[in-house]
């Protein structure tokens, strides 16, 4: 019976949410509309855009010529431009050149003198240096593995007080820091990330996920009788779903929740992701009743903050800046090129897009339009100080899209920095960026105050002047005056 009314409330809140954002405006499903490139209006309506990233070639393990792939879960591309893709049915990392020319096999590595395997690994990470990190899921270990494939040490069986007597580690996705401690989504764990010291003990957990539960439960919750809620399921925040880390050390994470799905951790696990765009990056902020709401599954970080997330329940892959504004969309599901069945991983290959095809054992390359190119430079131009170029970049962008809104906030940033306030504003107003725009009133009234300083303050002077000279002419009439009417008294 609980269940039954459970499922019906939430069935009835599905179909009203539904209802409203169709009721929003008409171009709700066009996010649905498949090749169609869009982006979203500060008024959640799905507008036109310029492709910025096209499909280019597909590369499956025949092609490569290393046999097929089979369920691949992970990738990672490394500094030096060389990928490795994790071959999780073949308990194996296939290593590939930038020219997608196999490199190397690793199946195996040496164990006190014994060979031992992968088992259903899910997840794998290199470091700058060439260090292999393998989640070995099946065997209950995380690897670790020198340039050369050689053993340095394996990390299992954590031992710990804030984990419980009959905890089985199962990692799922592991990323290491500069530092070379290890940080690893396990299954199971509903208190954020095991984070390991760079020796392979366990430390701390890092980033927990908020407490989250239905309204519905919460409203049964308080009816029920105290036997009944002993039997209820305890309200436990979500698992994480993936995770990267950026050159500076902070982790990028994605869950299951719909609210903050993204998250941004500092060393201490706060959320300091920057929210600032018209809509939290979350991927769609519009679904179809078919299509669902977005699962994001994975997330990249490049360079200038730009991170980009998939989403595996409409195939498509969502890029933003630092401060969280959507820069561009691509990708979908389907059987053509540049379409993907089970989308399970995304990496950049320089300023190209990977995508990972579980089932279909595929990677494709996406490479960048000229739009994109544009977008991305503007960006990366803004992050490095140099105005004059983001100026120029961003007009371009206009040019090419007039529904980037982005682009006029990123003009007016530009503005803003060179000191053009009055200028910045308008672009601000353009955008809608009422934050910025206020900055820019505020510092544009005290540089028109400080210009016309000494002119305002002269007025004053010589107001004050005049005021003092107006007062001694009338004391000087008004005595002349009276001695004047003295006289003629006397």
């Amino acid at each position: 019976m609980l269940n039954r009314l459970r499922r019906a409330g939430m069935y009835v809140i599905t179909a009203a949410v539904c209802l409203l954002g169709m009721g929003a405006g008409g171009s709700a499903v066009r996010a649905d509309a498949g090749d169609t490139s869009y982006q979203y209006s500060y008024w959640g309506e799905t507008v036109a855009s310029p492709a910025a990233y096209l499909a280019e070639t597909i590369w499956n393990g025949e092609r490569l010529g290393v046999g097929a792939f089979k369920a691949p879960s992970d990738m990672h591309v490394t500094a030096d431009r060389q990928i490795y893709v994790l071959d999780t049915g073949h308990h194996r990392v296939v290593v590939l050149d930038q020219e997608f020319k196999p490199v190397r096999i690793i199946d195996s590595f040496d164990r006190d003198g014994q060979p031992e395997t992968f088992n259903n690994p899910q997840g794998l990470f290199v470091t700058d240096d060439k260090h292999l990190y393998v989640a070995d899921t099946g065997n209950l270990r995380v690897v670790h593995l020198d340039p050369d494939g050689k053993l340095v040490q394996v990390v299992d069986s954590p031992q710990s007080e804030l984990l419980q007597a009959n905890f089985q580690f199962q990692p799922v996705r592991v990323v290491v820091d500069k530092a070379r401690r290890i940080y690893v989504m396990a299954a199971g764990v509903f208190d954020g990330f095991m984070e390991f010291s760079a020796d392979g003990a366990f430390t701390s957990f890092i980033g927990a996920n908020r407490v989250s539960f239905h309204p519905i439960d919460y409203f049964w919750k308080m009816l029920s009788t105290r036997a009944q809620r002993s039997q209820m399921v305890m309200f436990t925040p979500t698992e994480f779903t993936n995770l990267d880390i950026d050159a500076e050390g902070f982790i990028y994470a994605t869950n299951g929740e719909s609210r903050d799905s993204v998250k941004k951790l500092n060393a201490r696990g706060n959320d300091i992701l920057r929210r600032n765009g018209y809509f939290p990056p979350e991927g769609d902020i519009r679904f179809t009743i078919t299509g669902g709401p977005t699962r994001l599954v994975d997330i990249d970080v490049g360079d200038s903050e730009m991170y980009s997330i998939l989403d595996a329940s409409k195939g498509r892959v969502f890029t933003y800046n630092g401060d969280g504004y959507l820069l561009y969309v691509f990708g979908g599901l389907g059987h053509q090129l540049g379409k993907f069945d089970t989308p399970a991983a995304i990496e950049r290959l320089g300023d190209d897009f990977l995508v990972l095809d579980k089932a279909l054992g595929e990677v494709t390359v996406f490479r960048t339009t000229d739009y994109g190119r544009t977008i991305n430079e503007a960006v990366r131009s803004y992050d490095r100080g140099d105005d004059e170029k983001a100026d120029r970049l961003f007009r371009k962008t206009v040019n090419d899209n007039a529904n980037m809104e982005f682009a006029y906030a990123g003009i007016g940033k530009a503005l803003l920095r060179k000191g053009e306030y009055a200028e910045a504003m308008k672009y601000f107003k353009l955008s809608m960026d009422q934050r910025n725009y206020s900055k820019a009133f505020l510092l544009y009234r005290k540089q028109v105050l400080r210009e016309r300083f000494p002119a305002i303050l002269t007025g004053i002077v010589v107001l004050a002047a005049c005021a003092f000279l107006w007062r001694k002419y009338r004391r000087m009439r008004r005595g002349k005056k009276v001695a004047a009417t003295q006289q003629r008294a006397v």
